[in-house]
This record gives C-alpha cells, sequence and structure tokens, in this order.
C-alpha cells in the first residue's frame, strides 16, 4: 500500500477573509490539513519558518512579496530526515503572490521527488492554485504532479466533502 505524506504550510494570526481581516488560532490550510489526517491514513509535517512572517496581514503579505522577488528559500524550524518511504506527497499551501510561499519552496529543495507523486492543495480567496502547480513540476522534475484542489480559505472548515472527492479521485 502506497505511504502518504501530508506536508503543508499555514499561517494563523491576522489573516484576510472575504474582504475583511481576522485573527485566528488556526490556519486556513492547517485546518484542511487535519481534515485529511481524518479521512486518510497519512503522516503529517507541518512547515515552519524559523523567522516566521509579522502576524499583522499587511506586513506579512510584504514580507512575503519580498521574499518572492528575491527567489529567498528561509530556514525552517525542522525538516523530515527523509522521505523516502512515502509515494504520495500532499503538498499544502495558502497562494502567496501566484504561488506557494517561498518556505514551501524551501522544503521541495531539500529532496528528491523523482518518482514520487505531489498532489497540490492551495487555500485561497479567490486566487486559485496561481502558477502554483507549475511551479512544483519545475522545482520537482522528476515528480508525478497531479491536479491540485483550490479551496477557499474562509470555508476551510466547510471542505471536508470537497477534499473527500479530491483524495477519492486521486486513488487516496
Amino acid at each position: 500500500m502506497a505511504k502518504t505524506l501530508i506536508a503543508f504550510f499555514s499561517r494563523a494570526d491576522e489573516n484576510y477573509f472575504g474582504g475583511a481581516m481576522r485573527y485566528v488560532k488556526v490556519g486556513n490550510t492547517e485546518i484542511v490539513a487535519d481534515l485529511m489526517k481524518e479521512l486518510i491514513d497519512a503522516d503529517s509535517f507541518k512547515i515552519e519558518m524559523k523567522d516566521p512572517y509579522s502576524p499583522v496581514y499587511m506586513t506579512c503579505i510584504d514580507q512575503a512579496k519580498k521574499d518572492l522577488r528575491e527567489g529567498a528559500r528561509p530556514e525552517l524550524i525542522s525538516m523530515p530526515e527523509s522521505i523516502d518511504k512515502y509515494d504520495n506527497i500532499i503538498l499544502a499551501y495558502p497562494n502567496y503572490w501566484g504561488t506557494m510561499p517561498m518556505a514551501v519552496f524551501t522544503f521541495l529543495e531539500a529532496f528528491d521527488f523523482n518518482e514520487k507523486t505531489i498532489l497540490p492543495l492551495c487555500t485561497n480567496e479567490g486566487s486559485g492554485m496561481g502558477g502554483s502547480e507549475r511551479d512544483i513540476k519545475k522545482t520537482c522534475p522528476g515528480a508525478e504532479v497531479k491536479k491540485g484542489l483550490s479551496i477557499t480559505g474562509s470555508q476551510a472548515a466547510n471542505s471536508k466533502g470537497d477534499v473527500q472527492r479530491w483524495l477519492s479521485e486521486l486513488g487516496l
């Protein structure tokens, strides 16, 4: 049986929800990752920056934009020792400036994804997957990258049905 890892980046603190700012203790992507853990047998790994972005939303997006422009690779708190035992990697992240947060690139570039299947899931408030699927394919050329799932972040807690359908379509 194929072994699955849910690797996710999520941000709590002040977030944007359909036109308004709201403080949250658990980020939208983490909410969806927790739903997936209820639905399938998978290990999970939270991608966390050693120096996280500001808890203030507008400052955070400025920091994220600067990192994107500079091609930054933020240092992470920790990394899995290996991903060798996994066949499938569900990669979950918010849409930051049309792609993944730069910390997700740090994670991806640390491992060899040859012969792995990557299943992207992106939370957002209307910007969809952006160019993240293309960026994953470029960053992990030996991986099979399946069609991703876009989840509206403000609806993360109500996305279990959509997530279940997507995982089922992908054979998980």
